[in-house]
């Protein structure tokens, strides 16, 4: 959807827009080999109507392509009218372009058929795309606090007296405010619980040839009436609810955070809800008093701007202070993540497509049991020690999904990752962060078992489950 929706916008930008009569796109590589499973054509669809994943209703990404009335006019870039046809989108699933294989050519001709653009843009993961011939830097930012593994993280941490949660945090704000920062923060983590009550509150059955059937909504009725009828609460059956609902929703065209990527969405919504929900008011991760500086003694919670005057909690409800503690929580879990998963997408990949399941689960697992371990009072060293655990069992996981849908085993293998993920930080916080095998050692690890992996085991549908278990 990025792709094509910048492609229509450099359109109307270089002057010719008014005089495009036929776009069309050819899917190489995975997207070709698992577009159709993975919406991939109705996205690039709503796309060229100019539609953003964010701001976007999803029921005008859903089939969008698949129910598209031939030679209906599709308005370019939200108001250029083509005449657009299903065929207008090919697919070349053998075909895979050096650039990535996750590959996209987008071409628009005139009323003579002449070629006025064309455009191949990669899919690198993380919902990030790269113009072919673009500068893979983010504009040439220089960053305060720059690292290129996790043991430059962690000197440079030791060096400022900062945890992995602040620094990541000072980056940021050497591109934005502080404001705005912590607005985003809440908008990726307000995104990501609203499609966790999305999933647990939708049932049904999945789209697609395997008629999947939603499962989230009945554990969460079963849970609900366990715990109704005097039952102790079970924060791990919890858990797995909470990711099967968000990859669900991904599954069913739903909105979701790409966290590292889509098919992995569901583990650090899942963790950091188990979080908020079992672990934030019981005193494991949470503190009472405010520092100047937004800390919560006892916790390490990171504060911004607004929450720093000493005491400012002090007129506010008890529930309220609960909610500004997880508030911070959740900002820090977040920090500390997105730290975390910036050394797999620099070092290694987080494209199933690229590197396998390894890349996009074990990544996810990874970011989310360091996330896990800041907001349980760890220090930088434990955070690594548990996002070296989280990804050194995952090492070799492949990406063969059924029928190219992101449902089996994607769903599933969410629900087990973010049980991962909360073992590994336990077993982090139970050491003093020191162990034997390092973070970089497991993403180089990473990076040349994606490279040895077959390419039928990397997000192709051409392998594994995906040839062992018949369709229908």
């Amino acid at each position: 959807m990025r792709a094509a929706q910048q492609f229509a916008a450099r359109l109307r930008a270089t002057g010719v827009l008014d005089e495009i009569e036929n776009v069309s796109c050819v899917l190489y590589g995975s997207l070709g080999a698992t577009g159709l499973g993975h919406g991939t054509p109705d996205a690039v669809v709503a796309g060229l109507q100019g539609l953003a994943p964010e701001t976007c209703s999803p029921d005008d990404v859903r089939r969008a392509w698949v129910d598209w009335t031939e030679g209906a006019p599709l308005l370019l870039d939200g108001s250029h009218p083509v005449p657009f046809a299903k065929a207008d989108i090919a697919f070349e699933a053998r075909t895979r372009l050096p650039g990535h294989p996750n590959a996209m050519t987008l071409i628009a001709r005139d009323g003579k058929g002449a070629v006025r653009a064309e455009e191949t843009y990669y899919s690198v993961g993380g919902g990030f795309i790269r113009r072919d011939g673009e500068d893979q830097q983010l504009g040439g930012h220089t960053y305060p606090y720059a690292y290129r593994d996790a043991a430059g993280l962690l000197e440079l941490c030791d060096e400022h007296g900062l945890t992995i949660a602040e620094l990541a945090r000072l980056n940021e704000v050497s591109r934005r405010s502080e404001d705005e920062v912590a607005a985003g923060l809440d908008a990726i983590w307000d995104a990501m619980a609203s499609c966790v009550e999305a999933g647990l509150a939708t049932d049904g059955t999945l789209p697609g040839i395997l008629q999947v059937k939603r499962r989230a909504s009945a554990i969460r009725a079963q849970l609900d009436a366990s715990e109704a009828e005097g039952g102790r609460e079970l924060p791990g059956e919890w858990l797995g609810a909470f990711a099967l609902a968000v990859n669900e929703e991904n599954a069913a065209g739903g909105r979701v955070v790409t966290a590292p990527t889509n098919g992995a969405a569901g583990i650090l919504p899942a963790v950091a809800m188990y979080w908020w929900r079992f672990l934030a008011d019981s005193g494991l991760g949470v503190g009472n008093a405010v520092t100047p500086y937004g800390e919560l003694v006892g916790s390490a919670l990171l504060g911004f701007t607004g929450d720093r005057a000493e005491g400012a909690d002090a007129a506010l409800s008890d529930a309220d202070v609960a909610e500004a503690n997880r508030r911070r929580g959740i900002r820090r879990f977040l920090l500390t993540a997105t730290a975390l998963g910036s050394l797999f997408k620099a070092n290694a990949s987080i494209s199933g497509a690229e590197g396998g399941c390894q890349a996009e689960v074990g990544s996810a697992c990874a970011m989310a049991a360091g996330g896990l371990t800041a907001v349980m009072g760890g220090t930088n060293r434990q955070i690594e020690n548990a996002a070296e655990i989280a990804m050194e069992h995952h090492l070799g996981l492949t990406c063969d999904p059924i029928g190219g849908l992101v449902q089996i085993p994607c769903i599933e293998r969410n629900a087990i990752a973010a049980s991962t993920a909360v073992t590994a930080a336990r077993l982090a916080l139970r050491g003093d962060g020191s162990h034997y095998v390092s973070l970089d050692a497991v993403v180089e690890t990473m990076r040349q078992t994606g490279l040895d992996m077959s390419t039928k085991y990397k997000e192709t549908s051409e392998g594994g489950l995906a040839v062992n278990v018949i369709e229908c």
